[in-house]
């Protein structure tokens, strides 16, 4: 049941990776557009439509003061009633009239209406403040009676006209239909086209971005999940190679984890038969004390702590269930005895080639946890016999040096060797699991080991010189900082 309820949830999840058209980016982004583009046109209809209502009225007032000055010339009322009458038809005009000196004089007449609904002085009218009245015309507009009135051209007089919008409210329907028309091409058009350009210029170049991630989530190992970035400068491509980069790392990091965990399921395994085998070691090394052989009695002790340590660190790992390192425990030692251990351990025959050189001064102390170091310079001795063994030319010197300097606080153990000296992608990723090995098969953990266990002293590891002839390790451990409290304690304790 629990494992049908689990695919359910599963098939759920994969239905919602894939977008719908209608919710996708490129329907959002046609849409937005189009609604844009549409409010511009808005905003430009408004001023577009009063400025139409004003040209239209300033023509009508401008044929009535042509004619008013006709008009004016000669006697107005020898015009017939229906002379006026299609002089008033040619304009659609219900009067005109003229006002000079402040005279008003009435030049033209038909049906006088009772009442005026709107005056419109055409000199002081501006496109902004006909706006409200533009639109109620369109929008109510067709039976309502207008005065427009104001002075035309360079002429002093003012011209009067008493004129219905029917002619005005069809004219501005016609319009208003025009512009709605050509925006809403406009609209289309632009729409098309912005849609086109952001679609090659950025939808496609993310529609492939979460392909790549939805590929690369779904088999993480596969590189065909990694995606290829184009050759663009902006951010899309700067986008797209961090993408490349990210998912290249984290294939890597998935690869080195998974070889952890093999690694450490190996060696749980191997710790647990090894355990066993070295207490046995250990208990037949015990019986060695008892043989009165002078040889016997001078490397019995070496051998003892050395399993001593190696039956720890294995029960160390079994305990923790990973490699997880225990706070040193510090203690001043004899660093030349720690180097001879080392020595020991090595087991370099006198065949091999290889001279071992304890330089380390017999009175050198260093505040370390003697476990640890001794791995640490087991691990750096190591691997400089590995670089150096297998030369069979007698001539070429093979030397291992360890010596130790202190400067103030600080004691630095350095581990030269005569070998050929790191390769370049050695170097690069040193202290990297997996990655910092210089001989073929290595696994690069000794050194990761290494570093691990000097920075928990609060030290450092670092290579100092490595070319053909000389590679040089320095570990750097500075003592523990002295409490004030327990140094006063001390001081007065009595000799």
């Amino acid at each position: 049941m629990t494992e049908a309820a689990d695919t359910g949830a599963y098939a759920g999840t994969q239905a919602e990776r894939s977008v719908p058209r209608s919710r996708s980016l490129s329907a959002k982004l046609l849409l937005l557009t189009v609604a844009f583009v549409l409010f511009a046109e808005v905003l430009f209809f408004l001023p577009s439509i009063a400025s139409f209502r004003m040209r239209w009225l300033e023509e009508r007032l401008a044929t009535a003061a042509a004619v008013a000055t006709i008009l004016v010339q000669g006697d107005p009322t020898t015009l017939s009633r229906s002379a006026q009458n299609d002089v008033l038809a040619a304009i659609g005009a219900k009067a005109i009239a003229v006002r000079d000196g402040g005279v008003s004089r009435l030049l033209v007449v038909a049906d006088m209406p009772p009442e005026v609904d709107e005056h419109i002085e055409i000199s002081k009218a501006s496109v902004l403040s006909s706006m409200p009245a533009a639109i109620d015309t369109l929008l109510f507009g067709g039976n309502r009676m207008l005065r427009v009135y104001g002075p035309v051209g360079e002429s002093a007089k003012e011209f009067e006209l008493v004129i219905p919008d029917y002619r005005l409210h069809r004219a501005m329907l016609v319009n208003a239909r025009y512009i709605v028309f050509v925006s809403l091409l406009i609209s289309l058009c632009t729409a098309a086209l912005v849609y086109a350009a952001i679609d090659r210029i950025m939808i496609k170049p993310i529609r492939a971005m979460t392909r790549s991630m939805l590929t690369f989530s779904d088999a993480p190992d596969s590189p065909a999940g990694v995606i290829v970035p184009e050759a663009r400068s902006d951010e899309i491509g700067l986008a797209e190679r961090e993408l490349a980069a990210m998912q290249t790392h984290l294939q890597r990091m998935l690869s080195e984890q998974k070889h952890l965990a093999d690694l450490g399921l190996a060696v749980s395994k191997i710790n647990h038969d090894m355990r066993n085998i070295l207490a046995s070691a250990q208990l037949m090394s015990d019986r060695l004390r008892m043989v009165k052989d002078p040889a016997v009695q001078a490397f019995a002790p070496k051998l003892l702590r050395t399993l001593d340590r190696a039956v720890a660190y294995s029960e160390n790992v079994l305990s923790y269930g990973r490699a997880q390192e225990l706070p040193p425990a510090r203690r001043r030692l004899r660093l030349a005895q720690l180097v001879d251990d080392v020595h020991g351990l090595l087991g370099l025959e006198p065949e091999s080639g290889i001279e071992f050189n304890n330089a380390v001064s017999s009175d050198f102390e260093i505040d370390a946890d003697p476990d640890q170091l001794f791995r640490v310079l087991t691990n750096l001795c190591r691997n400089a016999v590995q670089a150096m063994a297998g030369v069979a030319d007698s001539s070429i010197v093979n030397r291992l040096t360890v010596y130790a300097e202190r400067e103030g606080s600080v004691s630095r153990i350095l581990v030269a060797d005569t070998g050929p000296g790191l390769p370049q992608k050695a170097r690069e990723n040193l202290f990297a699991a997996f990655r910092g090995s210089a001989r073929s098969g290595g696994t690069g953990l000794g050194l990761a080991i290494a570093q691990e266990l000097v920075r928990a002293h609060g030290g450092t590891l670092e290579l100092i010189e490595s070319s053909g002839g000389r590679t040089v390790f320095a570990v750097a451990i500075p003592d523990q900082p002295v409490r004030l409290d327990e140094a006063r304690h001390g001081m007065r304790r009595p000799a």
